[in-house]
């Protein structure tokens, strides 16, 4: 054998033993991935006393704040901004699919106490904060768990609560949700352990960051693509793909002065959602084709003045970004 040959059986040898080793390593990784994560626990012994306060506050939030009962119902995207139809709020039921552009299949799930008679306390608790389900599967961020990880311990306490006084409603087990690589496996990653902070007096500054937290304004109104963050933050963008082939862009909601809401005043931003509360106020018919909204508007409408107030406070603080946002492309 030439000294050719045997350096090129050294680095065939050579190349085995790295690619070995990057097998090794991948299948590692896999296995850490799926196997060891996520690692949240859920508190053992947590038990929440459903106290009337407790439980009011918990339908403000999951109604008009956080709008759980809004993902968790079927929605009649026949009338405009779909409200929840009657009889379903908590049941879920919607599907969120790649015809949307969602990296699989999504069933928003049942949340009244048919569906979670069997969760503990803590097991609710690490579901909302950290996005983990009562067998340790991650949960797909459209539920924006990572903002309600930063909510104050009470408030998530209040929500449920709620949860375990609202109608149960039986419904069929929706199907698993199917989730395309490699998003199976980088979603095991989101999940942390709650990280809960004070929530402020209604006249600290922070109380509007609190509450624009607490209402993932941030998560529509920043363009990202697949589920990290490209654009500016609250500078909208971000696209909303309905089945027929429309797309639907959040709009800029930084207090510039013409592509945002810097010619807005408060009382016009309040107005803005209180429309939807109005006794005449009656929801607009859609037909194919039409303009319409993912934003729950008639759910948002039930926020309170003052809260609604610091959230516009907090907004006009922000650094003014522009850029106008094509809000509507029809189906072609």
């Amino acid at each position: 054998m030439d000294q050719t040959q045997q350096d090129m059986k050294r680095l065939l040898k050579i190349f085995g033993i790295l690619l070995a080793l990057v097998v090794v390593a991948g299948l590692g990784g896999y296995l850490y991935l799926t196997q060891a994560l996520p690692d949240v626990e859920a508190p053992a012994d947590l038990k929440v006393e459903p106290t009337p306060e407790r439980i009011e506050r918990g339908r403000y939030l999951a109604n008009s704040v956080c709008v759980c009962m809004d993902c968790h119902a079927q929605r009649d995207w026949s009338l405009f901004s779909a409200p929840p139809k009657p009889g379903t709020m908590g049941a879920g039921g919607d599907r969120f699919d790649r015809s949307m552009q969602f990296p699989g299949e999504f069933y928003a799930r049942n949340i009244t106490p048919f569906a979670l008679k069997d969760w503990t306390d803590g097991e609710l608790y690490r579901a909302i904060t950290s996005g983990v389900s009562r067998d340790g599967h991650p949960f797909f961020p459209m539920m924006p768990y990572l903002n309600y990880n930063r909510m104050a311990t009470e408030d998530v306490y209040a929500i449920i609560a709620y949860l375990r006084t609202v109608d149960p409603i039986s419904t069929p087990p929706y199907p698993e949700s199917v989730v395309d690589l490699p998003m199976n496996l980088i979603m095991r990653t989101f999940p942390k352990p709650a990280e809960p902070v004070e929530r402020p007096a209604p006249d600290d500054p922070q109380y509007g960051a609190y509450m624009v937290n607490a209402a993932a304004c941030i998560e529509c109104h920043t363009r990202s693509d697949k589920g990290e963050r490209t654009g500016e933050l609250f500078a909208g963008g971000f696209a909303f793909n309905f089945p027929d082939g429309s797309v639907l862009r959040s709009t800029n909601i930084t207090p510039h002065p013409t592509d945002g809401i810097g010619a807005w005043s408060k009382a016009d931003f309040i107005r803005r959602f209180k429309q939807y509360t109005d006794s005449t106020y009656v929801p607009q018919r859609v037909g194919p084709g039409g303009f319409q909204t993912v934003m729950p508007w008639t759910m948002y409408a039930t926020m309170t003045e003052r809260d609604l107030g610091a959230i516009y406070d907090y907004l006009a603080a922000l650094k003014p970004v522009p850029g106008k946002v094509e809000k509507w492309t029809p189906a072609s």
